[in-house]
């Protein structure tokens, strides 16, 4: 078995996002760590209380991050094989704890700091939409038309693009007009990957200075930048990129093609939603594709896991 294991952006963090990792004995310590991030509050009871306090960009980022760190620390020695990482916007640095390149602990302070950053250097009125069943030239020349940004290349007809709200539900109005089959203003608020973080890329770049990198232990997963689906074998090109990534439209189509050209033929998706899992079946449909969250129970994914 040759797995791709793919990290969650922000936008599906849920009440129920922690149900299979909460209790689990190799989280606690994972937890803990968040909690003096989310203002003493446990991470746990949070997402139990739902709400829009799930989806501020702050909260958001440190609960994908820790949502993909408990999930790959509950599997613990169910994984085994030729593994690859790759993750969707924030999960990108998730991917860093989870190939052991950054402690678990560093990670989501990392996550804390670069939410930070993003919303100094955007403000508030803006976000992202995401737009389905338009070649991405098209999406292109529409969101320039809007004043918006391409942020997110999904596949050949599918994109994510930036830019303040009006705009956003504008440009929506526009493609529903051209025949997209989806396009709607996502739950972020913040243009992530646009020209408009620029600032934001500088100051996530000089916390990444600051944190102590790791060696990957043997046998660690392959690492694939979120930016452009290239392997990451120097830490410092990987840590570029992954500032870079705040203000440049990411290519997760090829962070998909990554994957299906290293031989993937089980794909997990760790973190909040099915999002990831949903695009993966198109992307490489001879591969046996899951969510986390369409199993009960970690021993559910670790018993499909070891399945010949």
């Amino acid at each position: 078995m040759t797995l791709a294991l793919l990290l969650s952006g922000q936008g599906g963090q849920h009440p129920g996002m922690f149900d299979r990792t909460a209790d689990h004995p190799e989280t606690q310590a994972i937890f803990a760590s968040a909690k003096p991030l989310l203002g003493g509050v446990d991470p746990r009871d949070l997402v139990r209380q739902g709400g829009e306090a799930l989806h501020a960009n702050r909260t958001g980022q440190i609960l994908c991050c820790l949502a993909a760190l408990a999930s790959w620390r509950a599997l613990g020695g169910a994984v085994t094989g030729r593994t690859i990482v790759a993750g969707y916007s924030i999960g990108d640095l998730a991917a860093w704890g989870v190939t052991g390149r950054l402690a678990p602990a560093d990670v989501l302070k990392l996550a804390a700091r670069r939410a930070e950053a993003m919303d100094k250097a955007s403000g508030t009125g803006f976000g992202l939409a995401g737009i389905r069943g338009l070649g991405l030239d098209a999406l292109q020349a529409l969101a320039v038309r809007h004043a918006c940004h391409l942020a997110i290349r999904n596949a050949a007809d599918s994109g994510v693009v930036g830019g303040a709200r009006d705009d956003l539900e504008a440009l929506c109005r526009a493609a529903h007009e051209r025949g997209a089959q989806r396009a709607v203003v996502l739950p972020v608020h913040t243009p992530s990957h646009t020209p408009m973080l620029a600032a934001a890329s500088d100051a996530f770049r000089d916390a990444l200075g600051q944190m102590p990198t790791q060696r990957p232990p043997p046998g660690a997963p392959r690492l694939v930048s979120g930016l452009d689906g290239a392997v990451v074998f120097r830490s410092d090109d990987g840590l570029d990129k992954l500032a870079k990534q705040i203000s440049h439209c990411i290519d997760w189509a090829a962070c998909l093609e990554a994957c299906r050209e290293y031989g993937a033929d089980h794909v997990l998706e760790l973190g909040p939603g099915h999002a990831l899992a949903t695009m993966a079946r198109s992307a490489l449909p001879g591969a046996k594709v899951h969510a986390l969250e369409e199993f009960r129970s970690i021993a559910g994914v670790a018993d499909w896991l070891g399945r010949p």
